[in-house]
């Protein structure tokens, strides 16, 4: 300990020389009389000589010594020794650069300081003597000139009044002024903002900004505000303007004199190409003057969404086309993550080489991962390109073990203490993590230290014993049950200093001249304890720490101050100090090891050379636990396709987060149950595009929020999603060529591209433009409607005029590129005689081994019609010589199955056309043609459902929103739908056939819109049709199904009703109604019923009889149909089911009168009151109710029929608290003309009991809690009952042993109050105390745990009472013998003894009118036996006369026993009754 002070004392001593300090006064003031006022000020580099020289010719000369190097102070001293400040040290390292920096502004404001003195010296003496008038006779002309000189007088008076108003330092403070106003503005997307103004104020006011009234957070968001202010000019930039910052900012200028405020109107406008922008407005690449040209820049070789993984290095690049080039010119190329602009450090490296951009990043960490963008600046304006980056986890060491935690901080580092934040990483491992590791490393060394043994379950932990003035770097480690991580990348290095330390460095001029001369002198406080710091409060709580700050004492001497830091348990007068060993130095500690769910309070002393000051207030009491909560669980995610290798996911925001780190994405195979991280760095957005995915697999997606607290619940996952491009443009048409020609017109053909994007081709559009030699003219369109086909007839053409076309395709995503043009085409008269090349070659139901082509006619026919086709085909590597034919005979039709092929190879196909003349020109070539079978391909199957209908089924598993299922006959489309119904369901589709015939033979097929051909097709010929249709007439006429076989059912008056139900039926089904054998039909006895749109049978009978037993049966016949269905009623079930239809007949009868709905029955309320209970129905006003109670009828003089109640239907006995005298056998009994009725319940033996169970049940549920109190002779536990029976069973358990009964442990009842009491507890009476009380069958158990701080609460408080009533029955007391008042007469003796009680035995004394008496001759005090005090007093006189008392006091407490006595003269009296008289 005084090792560490002796280090303390060195270096304040090492700080009090490497500093100097001012000395100041202020000159005195000037008195408004006739006084001459002579001020001479000399200055040295020692000292400061003031001499005041007055009328009486003294002299006072003041010396101040002025050091050059004086002891340094920490306080700041105003003109009244008080203290306005604290002035930290500078940084104690030997900085030249500061120190020179610090000597400047200390000349300077000498200096300053001495030419203002000397000002203001010389004007007060010219105005002192302008006053000073001489009495002497003046002429006119002289007393003209003097008052105008009076007048100038008076003018130079008002300004030296107004001078000394300046000087009076509360009218230098004025409220802010806005001098330069931040003015609006209107830029484009994409570039950098900047607002700035100018305050005046003293003191100088703070700016804050603000956009829509909503504070800017310039710190929390780096990446697109930066605040800057500096001497009085302050400024805001806002970076990467978007449309979103269109919006009022207003700056906020505050002081202690007032407020001012300035709104400016930013607007932030989208430029579009098309747009006809105005001669003065601003486009993103516009005219340079400063060049003479318009600079456009182009960027090409994009980078790709880039994987790199930790450790490795990884390069992106972009090469940047600017034109025109401009000779020494170069752009500006900027680099950005995150739109946070990158700096070159040794892990980035940027390189431009004139032509092309490359970013190296180094070492990759998860930190890396993020949207890298490129930015090119020119002077025309800019152009950017942005790709994600994505950095994938290093292979763990150990399997199952984290991967390292990301993004590192520190914060709010101070002397000995910083507060270190990271991530949590996105894979857990083989279990959740436990928690982390923070390790140390001072900068310079190798050695990483552990901080804390105990793992941190939150991502934020203080570490503390730093030491002052050293640089840290630190790294952070997770744990789970498999081990620990990787360490994570170390963070930025940060130095142990304290906040103004650091202010002190890059600190300026703070405020302006304000008419004061400042010096400061060595502080005349030496060797003074330190005050109490101030405003000591808990900054963090968790159940592993707790962190407190506080500011620094005012009074705190020459030297720094160290702090001492105590803790009080709540409930406790107990201060405990924490750091015993060493105080710490920064306003800032962390306590460990505090008790969970304890609340404490804590209290600072701080502590010098002088010694340990007087405690802060101590803070508020604060468990000690986990503040911040787990974040919600996300809303549902939503995946949607993007591109082959990527998926859009979108996700509802997490509700009511505090402190939000972002969101982790994780994905999943469907059929697999393993869960792989989509980013390694958390996301704040609620949209990502998750990259790196298997083309074709099928996806789910769950996203999770993160913050400091952990993880959340992963959201519900999103919907399965195939990872496939979504739709996109089609591809340029190809072969473009002339397919007839005439006059004034031509006729083109092409191909249709070989990718449509997605969806299909919706139609083409056509260019064209004229040719002559080599020049060319513009391209025009020539359809303003969309093509259907892949042909056109472009008339109103010019004959001998040549041209050239060019083809775009469209789909439902737009346009695609044109196509390559055409050759120069004449346009002139065909003469040829054969046809011309067929068109629109396409394939379907492509398949390993076959494939389908089909085809248009040519647009010329030649001389004669077309009469058919020829198909060739040859291998797509084959060269001309390896075209064959498909066929040798001519085919009329115009499509072809050709099968044969080999699967995987690639072929193309031509046709050509034949007419009389021959045979024609081969058409464009189709292919090249893939035959193979893509996964998942159904094809078109039969069936015949249930109803005999006859149907073609295709199911397509890749159908979009906007797909449609076209089906075809014979490869025409079908039209005519009169013979078919063709119904869509979600991937499915399905042709009927209304009524099958021979003119439905065919193939059928059917093509899925937007899957890239999808297509399939069936051959119906007439042997399957016929065999279809056997088939169908066997599920049409089928053994008819019964829902529900026959069943009995009994109705009211003890009607049997015997019914089935069948699923489906004709109008021409008929019922047969069988018995034993014979047919019976509907009369007297039987009653049928046949309802055919249910499909319910039904047959009735009044009432089963002897000759009813038998077996019952319907007999069903529809059409071919047939079915049966029987109930066999005989034996024991026959007479069972007798008696109940005679039972019900008879309840029949009962309810034609006053009869019981529900009969007597017993509940028990809430209060415990028993209630008999029943229900009547058809009573009128005559119908008697009759009560009786073993036969006794209740009448309405009785007391118990105050307990009947009747109400809505009701009848109600309120037995109230029961008790054996309220067993017997109620009864109601109900009677009218109609009929009778009675109801019995027997409260006796059984049925007593039943009641007694539910009491006891109520009674048990309604027990509260086992709560505890403390009394001078225990620990008494207690629950409450709503009402407590006699007969109630209690059970006490302790540690699930049986409680029993002794002395010391007794249990009862008291009221409503079930308790147990533990006279004089011990350490064996605690544990777990279980009450169970018998609730009618197993009991209800109240549990209470009288351990832990309830165990010490009740405790403690037994001792205070048990000592209480110990001091209450020992404490000393007079308890008697003692008159109130006594009468005597003077001269007598008077003897008064008081009986005294005590344990120990008291001590005694007497007092007279409050004075303590002695024992002498006059006054005989005695104690006796140590219970009888007693006084005499011989010969009393009237002085004796007064108010006595007997005090009584031992260690328990103190007690008076008063008394007055009063003296009287015999002789006196009587005087005095004869003077009355």
């Amino acid at each position: 300990m005084s090792r560490s002070i002796q280090v303390m004392e060195k270096q304040q001593r090492q700080q009090q020389q490497q500093h100097y300090c001012e000395r100041s006064f202020l000159s005195s003031k000037s008195i408004a009389s006739q006084q001459s006022i002579k001020s001479t000020v000399k200055t040295t580099s020692h000292s400061v000589k003031t001499t005041v020289k007055t009328e009486t010719e003294k002299e006072v000369v003041k010396l101040s010594p002025l050091p050059k190097r004086a002891k340094r102070t920490y306080l700041a001293i105003d003109k009244d020794k008080e203290v306005i400040g604290y002035v930290i040290p500078v940084f104690r390292a030997n900085h030249s650069v500061v120190r020179g920096l610090m000597e400047a502004q200390e000349d300077e404001q000498t200096e300053e300081g001495i030419n203002y003195v000397a000002m203001r010296n010389l004007f007060v003496r010219e105005a002192k003597e302008a006053m000073h008038i001489k009495v002497e006779k003046k002429t006119r002309t002289t007393q003209v000139r003097e008052s105008i000189e009076r007048m100038a007088l008076s003018r130079t008076m008002d300004e030296w009044v107004e001078f000394r108003k300046k000087m009076n330092p509360d009218s230098l403070t004025h409220p802010p002024e806005f001098i330069v106003k931040p003015r609006g503005q209107t830029v484009w997307e994409g570039n950098t903002l900047l607002l700035h103004c100018t305050v005046a104020g003293w003191p100088k006011p703070r700016i804050t900004w603000y956009k829509n009234n909503v504070l800017i957070d310039a710190k929390a968001n780096p990446e697109k505000y930066t605040t800057e202010s500096n001497y009085n000019m302050h400024s805001l930039e806002i970076k990467n303007c978007d449309f979103m910052d269109t919006a009022q900012y207003r700056a906020s200028a505050l002081n202690v004199k007032g407020e001012a405020s300035f709104v400016a109107t930013i607007v932030v406008k989208r430029f579009h190409e098309g747009d006809d922008a105005g001669p003065l407005a601003i486009k993103p690449h516009g005219f340079c003057p400063e060049y003479g040209v318009t600079f456009e820049t182009t960027i090409i070789d994009k980078f790709e969404v880039a994987f790199g993984q930790e450790g490795r290095t990884l390069s992106l690049g972009c090469s940047v086309i600017i034109y025109p080039t401009v000779k020494n010119y170069q752009p500006e190329v900027v680099w950005y993550r995150d739109s946070v602009p990158l700096k070159p450090s040794k892990w980035v490296h940027t390189h431009w080489s004139g032509e092309r951009a490359t970013l190296t990043l180094i070492h990759l960490n998860k930190e890396d991962e993020g949207m890298y963008t490129l930015r090119v600046n020119t002077k025309s304006g800019f152009d950017t390109y942005s790709a994600y980056v994505f950095v994938r986890d290093a292979e763990v060491e150990v399997e199952g073990v984290p991967v390292a935690p990301l993004d590192v901080c520190c914060h709010d580092a101070n002397k000995d203490y910083v507060v270190i934040t990271w991530k949590q990483p996105a894979v857990e491992g083989s279990s959740s993590i436990l928690g982390y590791y923070v390790d140390r490393c001072e900068v310079g060394t190798h050695h990483w230290a552990q901080c804390n043994d105990v793992p941190v379950k939150y991502a934020r932990f203080p570490v503390t014993g730093l030491v002052e003035g050293r640089s840290y770097i630190f790294r952070v480690r997770a744990l789970n049950s498999a081990g620990v991580s990787r360490p994570s990348r170390v963070s930025e290095a940060v130095v142990a200093m304290d906040h103004s330390d650091r202010a002190c460095l890059r600190a300026g001029p703070s405020a302006p001249w304000t008419g004061m001369i400042k010096f400061t002198e060595e502080d005349p406080i030496v060797g003074i304890v330190p005050g109490e710091p101030t405003d000591v409060v808990v900054t963090e709580a968790t159940k592993s720490y707790v962190v407190l700050a506080w500011k620094p004492p005012v009074l705190r001497g020459h030297e720094g101050v160290m702090y001492y830091i105590e803790k009080c348990m709540s409930g406790t007068d107990s201060w405990q100090r924490v750091n015993t060993g060493m105080p710490v130095k920064s306003p800032r500690f962390a306590l460990f090891d505090l008790a969970e769910g304890k609340a404490y309070s804590f209290r600072v002393r701080c502590c010098n050379s002088a010694g340990v000051g007087e405690p802060s207030m101590c803070t508020e009491e604060i468990t000690v636990g986990d503040k911040l909560d787990l974040p919600c669980a996300p809303g549902q995610a939503v995946a949607i396709r993007n591109t082959d290798t990527s998926v859009v996911v979108s996700w509802t925001a997490s509700k009511d987060v505090k402190h939000l780190a972002g969101y982790y994405i994780e994905c999943s195979v469907v059929g697999t149950d393993v869960w792989m991280p989509c980013t390694n760095k958390p996301v704040k957005q609620t949209r990502f595009v998750c990259h790196g995915l298997t083309t074709g697999e099928n996806y789910v997606f769950r996203v999770k929020a993160v913050n400091a607290a952990g993880y959340s619940q992963s959201s519900p996952s999103a919907e399965p999603v195939v990872v496939k491009a979504a739709i996109s443009t089609p591809g340029k048409p190809t072969g473009v060529t002339l397919l007839e020609a005439e006059r004034d017109y031509m006729v083109l053909g092409w191909t249709a591209p070989t990718n449509d994007g997605g969806a299909d081709i919706r139609g083409y559009f056509v260019d064209y433009r004229t040719m002559k030699g080599d020049v060319v003219g513009k391209w025009h369109e020539m359809n303003h409607k969309a093509l259907t086909t892949t042909s056109y007839k472009a008339e109103n053409l010019k004959e001998n005029i040549f041209y050239q076309f060019q083809v775009r395709a469209m789909n439902m995503a737009g346009l695609s590129k044109a196509s390559m043009a055409s050759a120069a085409l004449e346009c002139k008269e065909w003469t040829i005689t054969v046809p011309g090349g067929p068109v629109g070659l396409h394939v379907l139901e492509v398949r390993d081994t076959s494939l389908v082509v089909l085809w248009e006619p040519p647009v010329f026919d030649g001389r004669s019609p077309v009469n058919g086709y020829y198909l060739d085909v040859k291998d797509a590597t084959a060269g001309e010589e390896g075209w064959k034919a498909v066929h040798e005979k001519v085919n009329k039709t115009k499509h072809m199955k050709v099968t044969g092929l080999k699967a995987g190879t690639s072929y193309v196909f031509r046709v050509r056309a034949q007419n009389l003349a021959g045979v024609g020109n081969a058409s464009a070539v189709l292919g090249p043609i893939l035959a193979l079978t893509r996964p998942g391909t159904k094809e078109i199957c039969v069936d015949v459902d249930e109803d005999g209908v006859i149907s073609m089924i295709f199911e397509c598993s890749e159908i979009k929103e906007d797909s449609e299922f076209i089906w075809s006959k014979n490869y025409q489309t079908i039209t005519d739908t009169s013979s078919l119904t063709i119904v869509n369901e979600r991937g499915k589709s399905r042709v009927i056939f209304n009524s099958p015939s021979l003119d439905d033979l065919g193939t059928f097929s059917c093509v899925v819109t937007n899957t890239n051909g999808i297509s399939s097709s069936y051959t119906l010929t007439e042997e399957g049709l016929k065999r279809l249709l056997d088939i169908s007439h066997d599920h049409k006429f089928p053994v008819i199904p019964f829902k529900n076989q026959m069943a009995m059912e009994l109705l009211e008056k003890g009607r049997v009703r015997l019914w089935t139900q069948v699923e489906k039926c004709t109008s021409a089904c008929q019922v047969e109604y069988v018995f034993n054998d014979a047919i019976i039909t509907q009369g007297k006895k039987y009653t049928m019923n046949f309802d055919q749109s249910t499909g319910i049978i039904e047959m009735f009978m009044d009432s089963l009889e002897v000759t009813d037993e038998g077996t019952f049966t319907f007999n069903l016949v529809d059409g071919k149909a047939k079915g049966t269905t029987s109930l066999v009623l005989i034996g024991d079930e026959f007479k069972e089911l007798q008696k109940k239809s005679e039972f019900e007949r008879a309840e029949w009868v009962r309810k034609q009168g006053p009869h019981f709905v529900e009969y007597l029955d017993f509940t028990v309320t809430e209060e415990c009151n028993v209630l008999l209970k029943c229900k009547i129905g058809n009573v009128k006003q005559e119908t008697e109710i009759i009560w009786s109670k073993d036969s006794i009828e209740i009448t309405e003089d009785d007391e118990d029929a105050k307990k009947i109640e009747k109400e809505d239907g009701g009848l109600t006995f309120n037995i109230g608290k029961i008790s054996k005298n309220d067993m017997g056998i109620y009864e109601v009994f109900l009677r009218d003309d109609r009929g009778k009725d009675r109801s019995t319940f027997s409260l006796t033996g059984a049925g007593y009991q039943a009641v007694m169970n539910e009491l006891f049940r109520v009674i048990a549920n309604s027990s509260s809690a086992i709560n505890v109190r403390s009394t001078e002779h225990g620990i008494i536990l207690y629950s409450t009952v709503t009402y407590y029976h006699e007969e109630q069973r209690v059970g006490w358990l302790h540690k699930d042993a049986k409680v029993a009964a002794s002395e010391r442990v007794k249990s009862g009842v008291t009221g409503e109050e079930i308790w147990l009491k533990i006279n004089e507890p011990t350490e064996k009476d605690k544990g777990k105390y279980t009450m169970d009380i018998f609730d009618g069958k197993d009991g209800v158990k109240r549990v209470f745990e009288l351990t832990g701080r309830a165990w010490e609460e009740a405790f403690e408080e037994f001792q205070r009472l048990k000592a209480a009533a110990i001091a209450e029955r020992n404490r000393a007391r007079v308890v008697g013998g003692l008159p109130d008042v006594v009468a005597i007469q003077e001269g007598k003796s008077l003897n008064l003894t008081g009986n005294v009680w005590g344990e120990p035995v008291p001590e005694v004394s007497w007092t007279k009118n409050e004075k303590l008496l002695v024992s002498d001759d006059h006054y005989k005090l005695k104690f006796e036996n140590g219970k009888f005090a007693s006084i005499t007093i011989a010969a009393v006189t009237t002085a004796d006369s007064g108010k006595y008392a007997l005090l009584v006091k031992n260690k328990y407490g103190t007690e008076a026993g008063e008394f007055t006595v009063s003296v009287y003269n015999p002789e006196e009296d009587d005087n005095k009754e004869e003077k009355t008289g």
